[in-house]
């Protein structure tokens, strides 16, 4: 996991180009573009952020380059941000039970 996989998944369109390649299965510049409020050489530049992240891949069919996504990097975001929240959970917990605790005085909190 890199800063680059936060940059990219930072913008709004980079998140959409990611949803639409998954769900496709692949796309082309042209056919991304026809489906976002961007110019072609828009979606390019978003790709190629994309691509540095590592979570596309460009795979070229004759004169068409195709992208499709590359889970890895998002599964291993995914896995430390689960980590991070589990942190946080079990932090949570101690402090709702020291609140919760009676005081030495019987009183609670």
């Amino acid at each position: 996991m890199t800063e680059d996989v936060f940059t990219a998944l930072a913008d709004p369109t980079r998140r959409t180009i990611l949803d639409l390649l998954a769900t496709h299965g692949h796309g082309t510049a042209t056919t991304l573009a026809a489906e976002l409020p961007v110019s072609r050489p828009a979606v390019i530049k978003h790709l190629a952020v994309l691509d540095r992240a590592g979570l596309v891949v460009a795979q070229r069919h004759g004169r068409e380059v195709r992208y499709v996504v590359r889970p890895e990097p998002l599964q291993a975001t995914a896995a430390w941000m689960s980590r991070l929240a589990a942190d946080w959970d079990a932090r949570l917990a101690a402090v709702k039970r020291l609140a919760e605790a009676p005081d030495a005085d019987g009183s609670r909190g």
